[in-house]
């Protein structure tokens, strides 16, 4: 369960948006509203749609950003060029 330390000082307001920020971020709110009422089919293949597309671009952040990531692959297929003198 998310936990929001109150400051001192800090206003309730801000101390709720905080809140309300980390359980939207853990998904915590999108099974709330999902377990309260029925989920049509449609609603269902959208919200498993959206899941898949977030993992997704989780993936390809990922793996674009390791460097030589597909070099290798290339390196191992292509024969070194020739040295011309």
């Amino acid at each position: 369960m998310p936990e929001v330390q109150v400051k001192k000082g800090e206003p309730v307001d801000r101390a709720l948006k905080r809140l309300k920020t980390k359980l939207e971020s853990e998904g915590i709110l999108d099974e709330v509203r999902r377990l309260r009422a029925f989920e049509t089919p449609k609603e269902k293949l959208r919200r498993k749609a959206r899941a898949a597309a977030k993992r997704g671009k989780i993936r390809f952040r990922f793996t674009m950003n390791r460097p030589n990531a597909g070099e290798k692959a290339v390196a191992a297929e292509a024969p070194a060029p020739a040295a011309q003198a």
